[in-house]
């Protein structure tokens, strides 16, 4: 039996969504006939990267800029969820519900957070959103950057933010789940569509391997359906890189107004 790297570490809360995709994760490899490697020692990039990896999800930013032409698109997701279908998703502007400011130029000024610098949902999809807003290249007083998407909800929960772009995925997860994680937020506003985050696989893969490994993830989810229902996710589509080619055009488009960096 092969041993491979298998994880889904994007979406990894609260507890329901972690268990389902732990289910996910042991029927595919139930049907493939592999067994799963330890990742316990790796980051993020060193799993993606690994020449052993089997499946695994990433970002649409760091897809086309760190690991572009080194991995292979698998699919996309296509969950139904609120402000997540067909394949896509959005991040969800939010600030506390007691402010008072109500639009997002009013937030002008104003003390952003990011997750971080290589994300798309927290930061290009925000820089994509504020573009006409900024003043010389410049919309907030400060920017910080707290490493994950629950921390951005934290310090706006706490008072040390005041304006954060949240995956409208990981939104919905917590609002279903953890609704204590969202409570006294709102959305100010929604940020431009973008093609939800990719499954991959090492950049060996035939096509015949990655159409296989597709179909079944779809097997797998076809047997689970409460697994389906929990994740918001009833189909992996399939997907190549022309469909990601957006979020470096959103890039682009802020560099080439003066807003190349988040500020």
């Amino acid at each position: 039996m092969t041993q491979h790297h298998l994880e889904l570490l994007m979406y990894t809360a609260p507890e329901p969504i972690r268990l389902a995709n732990e289910r996910w994760i042991s029927r595919i490899l139930e049907h493939l006939g592999h067994s799963r490697l330890n990742d316990a020692s790796l980051s993020l990039p060193e799993l993606w990267l690994s020449p052993d990896l089997l499946l695994t999800q990433t970002c649409g930013y760091p897809l086309m800029t760190l690991l572009r032409d080194q991995v292979r698109i698998v699919g996309r997701p296509r969950y139904e969820l609120p402000d997540a279908s067909a394949g896509n998703h959005c991040s969800l502007i939010l600030s506390r519900a007691d402010d008072s400011r109500r639009t997002l130029a009013d937030f002008r000024g104003s003390r952003g957070v990011i997750n971080g610098e290589d994300s798309n949902s927290g930061m290009n999809l925000l820089r994509q959103r504020l573009v006409p807003l900024q003043r010389d290249g410049q919309f907030f007083a400060t920017v910080g950057i707290s490493g994950a998407h629950r921390e951005s909800l934290r310090w706006l929960r706490d008072g040390h933010a005041d304006l954060a772009a949240i995956d409208s995925v990981t939104y919905a997860y917590l609002a279903q789940h953890a609704p204590e994680e969202v409570s006294g937020l709102r959305v100010v506003a929604r940020s431009a569509l973008s093609p939800t985050l990719p499954f991959i696989t090492v950049a060996t893969a035939t096509d015949e391997q990655i159409e296989h490994l597709r179909e079944v993830m779809n097997l797998a989810l076809r047997e689970l359906p409460d697994v389906a229902q929990i994740l918001g996710l009833p189909e992996v589509l399939p997907a190549s890189e022309s469909d990601y080619r957006v979020v470096l055009d959103y890039q682009r488009e802020a560099e080439e107004l003066g807003y190349g960096h988040l500020r």
